[in-house]
């Protein structure tokens, strides 16, 4: 069982922390029940696979990006070439890998919503249903997706921003991990796109912590060939999670715990 998010919220960074945990306990969730792995295996597989035509694709790109906005060189000091050298080849290898997660997911979006399924039922004994018929749920689930997608020139333009341009670029395709791996337990409580932004604003510091760690894993080579099921469990168990917080949290008029 998953180890609870504290009742009270604690400050932004633990809250943060809190969210970032929920990966590595996504992988562990699934390792540690064999009866997982079937649901796991074909999204791993295409993820693999078309993360690894991603990272081929942002090595291609790489130099041309490089040479058609890099300053020429002797143009500008050494200091500033190199690093804005780094900074296109980072922005363009992070969003050719972001694009193949996305293609994947949209690919294998019924298999991760069956695998975000059974996770639920493990953890707590039984899934639940909008009720809201399967034309409803794959419209949201095919929206969640192209927003997704819609994210990855997002990372790259982002991260051609000098300085700062790697952390925004972080945080935005953050915000779209982490929109993605819940969107199927938000869906299976009946919670539209708008009702979807508006529970990650409400989570934020979990959300953007959980999103920055899927982000930076889908950037380690190897451990990003397996993520994409891991993230989906990971994010199930971030839902569940914070509902029990939501449903610990006095309500207007109601006296504090212990008071």
């Amino acid at each position: 069982m998953v180890a609870p998010v504290p009742a009270r919220r604690p400050s932004l960074p633990l809250r943060a922390a809190a969210g970032a945990w929920h990966v590595p306990a996504g992988f562990g969730f699934i390792l540690r029940r064999p009866g997982l792995w079937p649901f796991a295996a074909l999204p791993a597989a295409l993820a693999a696979f078309l993360l690894l035509l991603g990272l081929v694709l942002g090595v291609f790109l790489g130099p041309r990006v490089e040479a058609r906005f890099a300053p020429a060189t002797g143009s500008v000091p050494v200091w500033v070439e190199v690093p804005v050298s780094l900074l296109l080849w980072t922005a363009t290898l992070g969003s050719c890998v972001f694009l193949g997660l996305g293609i994947a997911l949209v690919l294998a979006s019924p298999i991760l919503e069956q695998l975000s399924r059974q996770v639920e039922a493990r953890a707590r004994g039984r899934a639940m249903d909008a009720g809201k018929g399967l034309r409803w749920e794959a419209g949201q689930a095919l929206r969640g997706s192209l927003y997704f997608l819609a994210a990855a020139p997002g990372v790259f333009l982002l991260g051609l921003v000098p300085v700062v341009g790697p952390f925004l670029s972080a945080a935005w395709g953050g915000r779209a991990v982490a929109f993605q791996m819940t969107d199927p337990a938000l869906t299976r409580r009946g919670l539209g796109f708008s009702e979807k932004r508006r529970w990650h604003r409400a989570w934020r510091a979990e959300s953007m912590g959980f999103g920055l760690a899927g982000m930076v894993g889908l950037l380690v080579p190897l451990a990003n060939l397996v993520l994409g099921p891991a993230l989906v469990a990971g994010g199930t168990l971030l839902v569940l999670d914070l509902e029990d917080v939501d449903a610990d949290r006095p309500r207007p008029g109601e006296p504090e715990p212990g008071a």
